[in-house]
């Protein structure tokens, strides 16, 4: 029998009892730039790769592969709220449910995969954020969302997984001016890099927007994803290295 590669699986401590994990691209059956656990179903990767790959997560969360649970994402501050397993995926970047046996599974590749949960209440969420998504709301949409299946908002745990770092965000003047013009106090989430380019640091603004949020508490596991191509893909490192397409890793959480 061949030997079957292991999943890497990140976990926080806060967002324990619940079953969890920020997966890296260890243990997948992708090959090629793909290569580990692509579970993009909109990359170019052969769709038997990623069903398989997507399985074996379904597997690690203790669901069947219907109630892993996605949403067709666009960069938005939607989200949907998800009640049973098989629900065809919605436009939405954000996902939240009380209902036990679903896994909720965002995809990324740079952006930030948080996950959420009121564990006491029996309430979760999962979003993809970001640059776009985090400024347009969609973290505090979820906070909103679990508050209004009964979640606790000061007893809600936010987790932003491996993303993009502030050393690695380069971007240019015209970012900076659309962060100014939603929040004149944007700018000590930008530091001077070469020229007129600037580095971002989209965790930060999205640990501030969601403490602000009130909630319980919020932290970053402290992952760049654009640093260690061993673990992580990263969008804009297959745009530097001039790739044909990239991965995408998968966050998920559960009930």
């Amino acid at each position: 029998m061949p030997h079957r590669p292991s999943l890497e699986i990140l976990t926080a401590r806060s967002l324990a009892p619940l079953r969890h994990g920020f997966f890296t691209r260890h243990g997948g059956a992708s090959s090629g730039i793909f290569a580990g656990l692509n579970c993009g179903q909109g990359s170019s990767d052969l769709s038997e790769a990623v069903a398989l790959n997507r399985a074996r997560v379904a597997e690690a969360m203790g669901v069947a592969p219907e109630a892993l649970a996605g949403v067709h994402q666009i960069h938005s501050p939607d989200v949907a709220v998800i009640e049973a397993p098989g629900q065809p995926p919605v436009r939405a970047d954000a996902m939240v449910t009380r209902t036990p046996g679903l896994a909720l599974g965002i995809l990324t590749a740079d952006c930030q995969p948080v996950l959420f949960a009121d564990a006491a209440a029996g309430v979760i969420g999962a979003a993809h954020a970001g640059w776009k998504g985090a400024l347009g709301g969609v973290l505090e949409a979820v906070v909103d969302t679990m508050e209004a299946q009964g979640a606790l908002r000061e007893r809600i745990v936010a987790v932003i997984g491996p993303t993009i770092s502030q050393r690695a965000y380069e971007v240019g003047p015209e970012f900076f001016d659309t962060f100014l013009a939603e929040d004149d106090a944007a700018d000590r989430f930008f530091a001077n890099g070469a020229g007129d380019r600037l580095q971002f640091d989209l965790v930060g603004f999205s640990l501030a927007r969601l403490r602000a949020a009130g909630i319980g508490a919020a932290e970053w596991t402290g992952h760049c994803t654009y640093s260690d191509p061993d673990r992580f893909y990263s969008y804009r490192r297959s745009v530097h290295q001039r790739e044909a397409d990239y991965g995408r890793l998968i966050s998920a959480i559960r009930l």
